[in-house]
């Protein structure tokens, strides 16, 4: 019983020492969390103040610069106002200096009427003066007018024909003179004047194949072979009913090689489609060039010509797929030398230069570009430049009498020349000119920017135009087809007509790594 007693005395003062413990610390954290309100008071009315404060800086920043915008568009429109009162004030002196020139032309137009009348009846005047100066002459002499004119007619005659009679007796006493000199030199080029192989000179060749079954390859779907053949060649390429043959036309048998070669390496490899062809041409043309300078060196080889430079002996080199009216350019121009080198050791003088000069005297016919100049002008630059003799470059150009001979060597040349291309044939001149105005045709079109390549086809009645599609439009195109035609009717002669076809491709390509 006293156990229990004290358990619950125990009790009793645990739980009041608890209630005194809860009331002490709820009056302390009462008084903890009215310090942080109160603290939490003090910083929320800063923090207010400081975002007030803020705030009105930032009214006031936004207030200047819209005050400032509106200053400069104000200073703008001001700006446009006076413009605009200026534009007003010129137009209306152009209106006025416009009044004032029309009352100009108006009195300048009275004037010009006043004269005209004055002149018409001052012609009116001289009609009638000159009637009566005629009259009265015709009756001072006795003759009219027509019999005058008649008589003044006859007595023109003889004086002319005492004139010309004096001119012939003149000329035939001078050729007595330079007869038996004129003599001699004709029979000297009689003696030296040889029968020489002559090509026939043609713009086409002939490409033979086993079996008519390879004509539809060429051909291609809807024949996109063979226009990507004659637009990377430039040569026109007929297939017709002809059996086991197909026809390449082109005035440049240069191309015709590029183009004959590349059919017989498409044929023999069985691929032919579009990309292979533009491979095939491609390496075709660089093979031709290093024929060309290989051919150039034998030819200087065989002749005994050292130290030409590589430049002249590529030029000789084309000189094979070259005619000069109706005969071969390379066979020609060795002949001159041999020839030029007999005649210089007959006169004593030195074989070799007149060797090097006769190979030469022809590389202005076959230059990459064709400036407008005498192809002997043009060879004697080209041999200047790549440091020739001056005796063999007077030589050069002064073989069609272009430039004044100071050397011997050069009326060798001359000599040489003639004998070697003295041959009958009416039609050379002809083909000489036909030639000559396809390359004008190609000259004409490519004077124009953007345009790559021209090719002259079916024997000058056609020109094929291909231009850069980054630089020319489809609507550019259809100008320039325009202008080119307009430019050949004014500026040459042909016959019939020429189509002008301008064509614009535009190649993406991309690589895929």
């Amino acid at each position: 019983m006293e156990m229990m007693s004290i358990l619950i005395g125990a009790l009793v003062g645990l739980v009041g020492g608890g209630a005194v413990v809860y009331l002490v610390l709820n009056a302390a954290m009462k008084k903890r969390s009215d310090v942080i309100l109160k603290e939490a008071e003090v910083q929320a009315e800063a923090l207010k103040k400081e975002k007030i404060v803020q705030a009105k800086e930032k009214f006031l920043q936004l207030k200047e610069e819209h005050e400032k915008e509106v200053r400069e568009r104000e200073k703008h429109v001001n700006q446009a106002q006076e413009k605009a009162k200026q534009r007003e004030q010129q137009l209306s002196r152009q209106q006025q200096d416009l009044g004032n020139k029309e009352k100009q032309v108006d009195r300048l137009k009275e004037d010009l009427q006043q004269k005209i009348n004055g002149l018409e009846r001052r012609q009116e005047e001289t009609e009638k003066l000159h009637t009566k100066q005629v009259h009265l002459l015709e009756s001072m002499s006795g003759l009219n007018a027509e019999d005058a004119k008649k008589q003044l007619v006859e007595s023109l005659k003889d004086e002319a024909r005492t004139a010309a009679m004096a001119t012939i007796k003149d000329i035939q006493e001078e050729a007595k003179l330079t007869a038996n000199k004129e003599a001699k030199r004709i029979v000297i080029q009689t003696i030296q004047r040889v029968a020489t192989e002559h090509a026939v000179e043609n713009s086409v060749s002939v490409f033979h194949i086993e079996n008519d079954d390879v004509k539809g390859r060429i051909i291609g779907r809807e024949g996109r072979n063979i226009r990507t053949l004659e637009e990377a060649t430039g040569v026109e390429i007929i297939v017709d009913d002809t059996p086991g043959a197909i026809i390449l036309s082109c005035f440049d048998a240069v191309r015709r090689e590029v183009a004959r070669l590349s059919l017989h390496q498409l044929v023999k490899d069985g691929r032919i489609h579009p990309a292979r062809i533009e491979e095939i041409v491609a390496k075709t043309k660089k093979h031709l060039e290093e024929e060309i300078l290989e051919t150039g060196k034998r030819t200087c080889i065989d002749l005994g010509i050292h130290g030409l430079h590589g430049e002249l002996m590529r030029m000789v080199g084309r000189m094979k797929y070259r005619s000069s009216y109706g005969q071969n350019l390379l066979q020609h121009s060795r002949e001159v030398a041999n020839l030029s080198a007999i005649m210089a050791a007959e006169l004593g003088l030195n074989p070799k230069a007149a060797k090097r000069a006769g190979l030469l005297h022809d590389i202005g016919k076959v230059p990459d570009e064709e400036p407008e100049l005498p192809h002997a002008l043009l060879g004697m630059k080209m041999a200047e430049k790549f440091g020739e003799k001056p005796d063999v470059c007077n030589a050069i150009g002064a073989h069609h009498d272009e430039i004044e001979m100071t050397t011997l060597l050069s009326p060798i040349i001359q000599a040489c020349d003639a004998i070697s291309g003295a041959r009958p044939g009416a039609r050379r001149e002809a083909t000489e000119a036909y030639i000559q105005r396809l390359k004008d045709l190609e000259s004409l079109a490519m004077s124009y920017n953007g345009v790559t390549k021209a090719f002259a086809i079916q024997a000058g009645r056609e020109l094929r135009v291909m231009v850069e599609s980054e630089k020319i439009s489809d609507v550019q195109s259809d100008e320039l087809s325009l202008r080119i035609a307009d430019r050949i009717m004014n500026e040459m002669t042909y016959p019939g007509q020429v189509k002008i076809t301008v064509i614009r491709e535009k190649r993406s390509v991309a690589v895929a790594k």
